[in-house]
């Protein structure tokens, strides 16, 4: 009794479910971030975020003449921690005060210069989402106008009223979930240089808004009891970790928003082309 292998022509029973998976949007999706190394990115965008941006971002908080609290609490609303774990954020940052006082007219110039390198990263990740090249020199006013959106933003968002009732609950998020989604399409448009349309960068920022709010969900069940226990086990450290793993998971989440705002613009377009065809062929 002889065995005949099989030969070449056979395929294997997987095969075709393994085209279907790479040929849905989660397939796509999934090439399409490590064609760009989105984990990469977002870990950088952490990195940058933490060692340019939140010293920045310390010394306007502090300024901030609505809020006394400053930077600590701006991003215990930004991880939606608990009472008791913003209090530990509170610890490591510092004295709003004293972070003004000791920041020299130097110090500040030098701080808007690596906030600049932050947006100057942030316009990469975007030029890559979009398969663009890298823009010239001359456009690096973007960065500074983008960097000053920014901080705008972060000074409306954190220091809204808070909501003492269900109602004004729900209105308040309807409008950060708008404003958010108006940010970040300005802030796509802006850094690419206009090169990409408005209507093709929308779904990109409400992909954006939306996985930032569900980040935000995600924090208070995981990161908010994180803080309290990693302080107890490393000290101020433990604080340091908690945050820049959210850092990363909003990293994600901006260059992530980003790309599967192009996988549905191009969704669109084709079933926008096919339809045409069909209208054409009748």
């Amino acid at each position: 009794m002889t065995h005949t292998p099989p030969g070449p022509h056979r395929a294997h029973p997987f095969a075709h479910l393994h085209r279907r998976v790479l040929e849905s949007p989660v397939g796509l999706g999934w090439n399409r971030g490590r064609e760009i190394e989105l984990m990469h990115r977002a870990m950088g965008f952490a990195a940058l975020g933490f060692v340019t941006l939140v010293p920045l971002l310390v010394v306007v908080a502090a300024a901030d003449p609505v809020s006394a609290e400053g930077f600590a609490r701006w991003l215990g609303q930004g991880l939606g921690v608990s009472r008791e774990s913003e209090q530990q954020v509170e610890e490591l940052f510092g004295v709003p005060g004293q972070a003004l006082q000791r920041t020299t007219a130097f110090g500040l110039a030098a701080l808007v210069v690596f906030g600049l390198t932050f947006g100057s990263a942030v316009q990469t990740g975007y030029e890559k989402v979009w398969d663009l090249p890298t823009a010239r020199w001359h456009t690096m006013w973007r960065h500074v106008v983008w960097l000053g959106l920014l901080i705008f933003f972060l000074v409306v968002f954190f220091n809204l009223p808070e909501p003492d009732s269900f109602w004004v609950n729900a209105v308040t998020t309807a409008g950060d979930l708008l404003g958010t989604v108006l940010f970040f399409w300005v802030s796509q448009h802006l850094l690419l240089g206009g090169r990409v349309r408005w209507r093709a960068l929308l779904p990109g920022a409400v992909a954006t808004a939306l996985s930032l709010l569900g980040l935000r969900v995600f924090s208070q069940l995981v990161f908010s009891p994180l803080i309290a226990s990693n302080t107890v086990t490393f000290g101020p450290f433990g604080t340091v970790l908690v945050i820049q793993s959210w850092l990363v998971g909003v990293g994600v989440v901006v260059y992530g928003g980003a790309l599967a705002g192009r996988l549905v613009h191009e969704e669109l377009t084709r079933r926008k082309l096919l339809r045409a065809i069909e209208h054409d062929v009748l």
